[in-house]
């Protein structure tokens, strides 16, 4: 009598397992790389949008300002206009800002606070940040009082990383724009502003840079001394008062 061997049931060799493995391996490691490559592509546009909204922001600052410029021929010493493009770039003049929407305006403006100092001189400056790149900083004070020590110590940073940060005014004699004003106690009658952001830091030296350029036409002028109340001599006039020193002088 003849037995029939029973059914084989055939396994898996080693070889196979070890193709199997590989070829699993191969498909998480693409599935990484697809994931890796959209959330840098993610990271990458978010930084994007938050560098133009931090632009739009600083120009929106500058333009806020600007609208409300101040300029007083008897008060010269208090009213003056001036820029400085080399070494640590700066924009300073005094201005009537607007309530409520001006960066740290419930610090000077609020009557329950018993403040109101709706004008005041705004400085947009270059500084170090502690990264050591270079931030573009908004430093406050009403006309009548220096800057207080919160912000001497602790500008309100508009933007980080900063590359470029230039002011030329234009100058109607020449019918060119000049990056010195050298006149502090007039104002240019346009600005144009030039901004260059980095990229997101840790994105390493390849990070885009983000540029804009905007140009604000100022429409202010200096108030004649004759039609302040008591003329150049009378109250708010400078007679006698020492002359414009701009930051950074002697």
């Amino acid at each position: 009598m003849n037995c029939q061997p029973a059914s084989r049931r055939r396994a898996f060799t080693l070889i196979e397992i070890m193709v199997a493995v590989m070829v699993f391996g191969m498909v998480i490691a693409a599935i990484y790389a697809t994931w890796a490559l959209v959330m840098r592509a993610t990271q990458v546009g978010q930084d994007a949008a938050a560098q133009a909204q931090r632009q739009r922001v600083v120009l929106r600052t500058v333009e806020d300002a600007l609208m409300g410029i101040q300029s007083f021929q008897a008060s010269q010493n208090l009213y003056w206009f001036a820029v400085q493009n080399e070494g640590e770039a700066f924009l300073s003049f005094a201005s009537r800002l607007p309530p409520d929407t001006f960066p740290r305006d419930r610090k000077f403006v609020g009557s329950g606070l018993g403040k109101d100092f709706p004008s005041r001189r705004v400085t947009f400056s270059v500084a170090a940040g502690e990264g050591g790149e270079k931030n573009l900083i908004l430093r406050q004070n009403p006309i009548l009082m220096d800057l207080d020590q919160d912000e001497q110590q602790y500008p309100l940073v508009l933007a980080r990383n900063v590359k470029t940060f230039t002011v030329e005014c234009w100058d109607t004699n020449k019918s060119e724009w000049i990056t010195e004003w050298v006149n502090t106690n007039s104002i240019p009658p346009m600005l144009r502003v030039n901004l260059v952001l980095g990229g997101n830091t840790a994105a390493g030296a390849g990070a885009p840079e983000f540029a804009a350029t905007r140009i604000f036409t100022v429409p202010s002028i200096m108030m004649p001394a004759v039609v302040q109340r008591g003329g150049a001599g009378g109250p708010g006039g400078n007679r006698g008062q020492p002359p414009v020193k701009l930051p950074g002088q002697k």
